[in-house]
């Protein structure tokens, strides 16, 4: 039993005869009445009595054309619905934090405004979290800083990210130009958690420096993290676009490393087997050809040259560079 043939059943309904419905839906009537009997043999009812020239409706009939109707007008229904998808586009998209805090809304914001027709739905995880929503098909592409791990999924660089070590303005590093990486060795950092980029990266320069820290806290977000170093509880390394603005007021400071560089590369990412939707495929497009100072939030030199008296500039005893 398909669509055909519940189609060629009701248009029969609905024109009181096979001559009729072959007419009306331009086939041979020869072809109608193999399609009822198929749907008769399939069922093993009558679905009409022949009586004389006309055609009537059994009772087992009546109950199909109830359920015809539904299934027919449900697949129409379901066709239009994605005519409509393939027109506009439906979009699934993770961040990983630092992408999602500060390069997921100008993203969405150009897609909108060149694209308004594309359905999205976005939220944001660490990267190990978002990897394995892409494998498992619960979203269709990602934006993420970490590292992926999986052979079935494609990433695409589009923008670096320079990470920095951060200290509590009052802490005698804030008062270097820069710091050698031997006084890192046993110094307390205050971390991400497993699965984040960020952390991922740390460890992995800290590493291979051949270099031990002390964990001082472990949080998943980065407003919690430069609370506690502006506290003074610990260090940490993060992206400097999380920090630029609490450096520029001064409650943070952005301390260089000789010899050791926290350099990362934000990508997209999606499964090697993922057919690219015309909305995925506009969105790669978009954020490869977007100029990533277009994604960058204003560079706080510029908003604390417009700051009001109540909100002075940092001291000059403490390094800041943006």
């Amino acid at each position: 039993m398909t669509f055909r043939h519940l189609t060629i059943f009701l248009q029969v309904c609905d024109s009181g005869s096979m001559t009729a419905a072959a007419k009306a839906l331009f086939v041979a009537q020869p072809s109608v009445s193999q399609a009822i009997g198929e749907l008769e043999s399939h069922y093993q009812v009558k679905l009409f009595e022949r009586l004389g020239r006309r055609l009537y409706l059994t009772e087992p009939g009546k109950r199909l054309l109830t359920y015809a109707r539904h299934i027919v007008n449900l697949n129409q229904e379901a066709a239009a619905a994605m005519r409509e998808v393939s027109e506009h586009g439906i979009l699934r998209l993770g961040a990983s934090v630092t992408v999602g805090t500060y390069l997921l809304g100008p993203l969405l914001h150009r897609l909108s405004a060149v694209k308004a027709d594309i359905e999205v739905t976005s939220y944001v995880n660490n990267t190990s979290v978002i990897e394995n929503d892409l494998l498992e098909d619960r979203l269709d592409l990602g934006v993420v800083e970490g590292k992926i791990q999986s052979p079935w999924l494609v990433t695409q660089n589009f923008q670096e990210d320079e990470m920095v070590l951060v200290c509590a303005p009052q802490h005698p590093w804030a008062k270097e130009k820069s710091i050698r990486a031997a006084q890192l060795e046993g110094a307390p950092f205050i971390v991400r958690e497993a699965g984040s980029g960020t952390r991922e990266l740390f460890e992995a320069v800290m590493t291979s420096a051949d270099l031990n820290w002390k964990l001082a806290g472990c949080y998943n977000n980065a407003e919690t993290i430069k609370a506690t170093v502006a506290a003074g509880l610990g260090h940490t390394v993060i992206s400097r676009l999380a920090v630029a603005k609490e450096a520029a007021r001064g409650e943070l400071a952005i301390v260089p490393v000789e010899g050791l560089s926290f350099v990362r590369t934000f990508k997209i990412v999606y499964h090697k087997n993922k057919y690219l939707s015309p909305a995925m495929q506009f969105f790669i497009d978009l954020v490869l050809r977007t100029p990533a100072a277009q994604l960058l939030p204003p560079q706080p030199s510029q908003a604390a040259a417009g700051a009001s008296k109540s909100n002075p500039p940092p001291a000059k005893d403490i390094p800041i560079w943006l």
